[in-house]
């Protein structure tokens, strides 16, 4: 089968889209050759090139909101079998396999051909033998259908169609499953030859699909035989056999099996296409991985950032994450963890912070059964749950004095005991760090274990705040925009001019976590399709000040205005703000707001 993209989400999900030998081009663009309908694509967002030795390349084409790479934002990528690509809205999982040659074609014309419609329930198909070969047969096209990337692809579609074969004496076979309204090759056997294609008659196929019924003829000097394979209700492929030039006439028995092995197909492919639902589902779960969970940016620091993630990922040394509360440091532990070797093992997060000194040490280490009060059962704790993954003590520096002596065994010789235990628990596990306190000055203090600081500061990496890469503020902001519109079923086109720049100014001292906030606020409180000003002056400090930049301008004026009228308001209502109000034809609460943020000061006298 040819390399292909598969939605996974946003409008794109559920389709397959086979890969061009050159390029692929991706973008909002009808001109690309996969064009995504989605306003945070950019017209050509990205390219996948074919490199040498069957490789495919993805390239970012200078994208505005980037191209990501299993959560990670990339120039440029080598793709692998799995990988995960997100472009706006659309996440896209890239499959390939061994082999760029088709087993099965859809080509060739028809000399003559009919459509019987059969009853599976044949006496032959009720032997012993035939029962057992059904049973082999359905079993192994689950196989290769959730084992498209293995190796041994070609064993798998030799054994399943030589199976057919047997069972109905034919020359060549080959399998069609759906992709949307058309058929697509999965695999074919064309008896001894392992290069030759079998080409199936589209005519042929198209009939099947519409009329669920079995087709019998002759093509190209073959005799030929064709049935659904269905599931209630529907067509989800083809199975096709033919003579492969040698002297046979299918019999009314053979048209009998193939209608049983229709439906027997038909529940195997539904099984194997649930259970790969299942699979990419839990693989989303345990990476967290959705749009909205993506790392964002497009800045220096950020795409060093990126650039540092994916180099510490490849190997299992202990990270030491620094950065302001809000800047998302359990987001790139979460990226390091599915990037590297442990991403199908457990990511386990600790909020070292959040937990009470007396329940921590049993939070980490797990206790046995009647170690204290309220001890009934035996427990596991975070160590033990991550074992062959990922532990991810977020706030360390909160970490006791005890607890920290502790954890510096559990770096040093992976073992530890449970609470009220005297059984040594041994873990394989990566140790990830994350905290915002003044780790060198806690070690002056005294407050912070020096040794436990060099174990987990192996490797350092820093989180940059918001507002030393305040050209990722619109961007940010745009993304919770959809987000938060969609979430609340409220149209919302974007930013005004003037919102983006206080947004850009304000120095986000909660930083992404605060943006994110405010924009949710944004979303659910204003009035308009467009955020504006207004819409932020409650959210964030001084949001009803025009930036510098804007003082003398448009936005200085209508500030101006806007003192001016509701200082009149206010003198005429003897400075009760429900009066004002109700001259201004404006909300209590609202003109209240605006008061405070335009710097205006009242008697607030509440009578009415």
């Amino acid at each position: 089968m040819p390399a292909v993209l598969i939605g996974t989400t946003g409008p794109l999900c559920g389709h397959t889209i086979p890969l061009a030998e050159a390029k692929t081009t991706i973008g909002r663009s009808d001109g690309c050759a996969v064009s995504i309908p989605d306003r945070s694509v950019s017209r050509e967002h990205c390219v996948i090139r074919s490199a040498e030795g069957g490789v495919f390349e993805i390239h970012d084409l200078d994208s505005y909101n980037g191209t990501f790479v299993n959560g990670l934002r990339v120039r440029g990528h080598a793709l692998s079998d799995g990988d995960e690509i997100a472009v706006g809205e659309v996440v896209f999982v890239f499959r390939t396999s061994a082999g760029s040659v088709p087993s099965a074609v859809i080509q060739g014309g028809v000399e003559e051909w009919q459509s019987l419609t059969l009853s599976a329930l044949a006496p032959r198909a009720r032997e012993t033998g035939a029962v057992l070969q059904v049973g082999e047969i359905a079993r192994t096209v689950q196989e290769l259908y959730l084992h498209e990337r293995a190796k041994d692809r070609g064993e798998l579609e030799k054994r399943l169609l030589r199976t057919v074969c047997e069972l109905i004496p034919s020359g060549r076979a080959a399998l069609f499953l759906m992709e949307g309204e058309r058929p697509v090759p999965f695999a074919g056997y064309a008896g001894g030859s392992d290069r030759a294609s079998v080409a199936a008659p589209e005519p042929v196929l198209r009939e099947v699909i519409k009329t669920r019924a079995i087709s019998a003829g002759s093509a190209a000097g073959c005799a030929f035989l064709a049935a659904p394979i269905t599931v209630p209700g529907r067509v989800v492929g083809v199975l096709y056999l033919d003579s492969g030039g040698g002297k046979r006439d299918y019999l009314q028995g053979d048209m009998q099996m193939i209608t049983a092995l229709g439906e027997v197909l038909g529940l195997a492919v539904e099984n194997a296409r649930d259970l790969e639902s299942l699979r990419v589902e839990n693989v989303q779960l345990r990476a967290g991985t959705s749009p909205e969970r993506l790392m964002v940016g497009n800045s220096a620091v950020m795409n060093a950032l990126f650039e540092n993630i994916a180099k510490v990922a490849r190997g299992q040394s202990t990270v030491l994450i620094r950065g302001e509360s809000g800047t998302g440091k359990e987001l790139v532990a979460r990226a390091i963890h599915r990037n590297g070797p442990r991403a199908a093992r457990p990511f386990v997060a600790v909020n070292c912070a959040a937990i009470t000194e007396t329940l921590l040490e049993s939070e980490f280490f797990g206790h046995e059964k009647g170690a204290f009060t309220g001890a009934y059962a035996q427990r596991k704790g975070k160590l033990e749950q991550a074992d062959g993954g990922t532990v991810f003590l977020d706030e360390v520096g909160e970490l006791s004095p005890a607890l920290q002596a502790k954890l510096l065994r559990v770096l040093q010789e992976h073992e530890f005991e449970r609470v009220g235990g005297a059984q040594t628990v041994r873990v394989d596990l990566r140790v990830i760090a994350a905290t915002n306190r003044d780790l060198e000055r806690a070690l002056q203090e005294g407050n912070f274990r020096r040794d436990l600081f060099y174990r987990l500061n192996v490797v350092p990496l820093r989180v940059p705040p918001l507002r030393e890469r305040r050209e990722d503020i619109p961007l940010l902001a745009d993304w919770f925009l959809r987000k938060f519109s969609e979430q609340v079923g409220r149209r919302v086109t974007g930013l005004s001019r003037e919102a983006r720049a206080l947004l850009t100014a304000y120095d986000w001292p909660g930083n992404v976590r605060e943006l994110q906030n405010v924009m949710e606020r944004a979303v659910v409180m204003g009035a308009s399709e467009v955020i504006t000003p207004d819409d932020l002056c409650d959210l964030i400090p001084d949001a009803g000040s025009a930036p510098a930049e804007d003082e003398n301008g448009f936005h200085a004026a209508v500030r101006q205005e806007r003192r001016r009228l509701i200082a009149a308001a206010l003198d005429r209502a003897g400075g009760s703000i429900p009066k004002a109000a109700r001259l201004l034809k404006l909300h209590p609460n609202y003109l209240h707001r605006l008061i405070t943020t335009l710097g205006l000061r009242s008697a607030e006298s509440e009578d009415d």
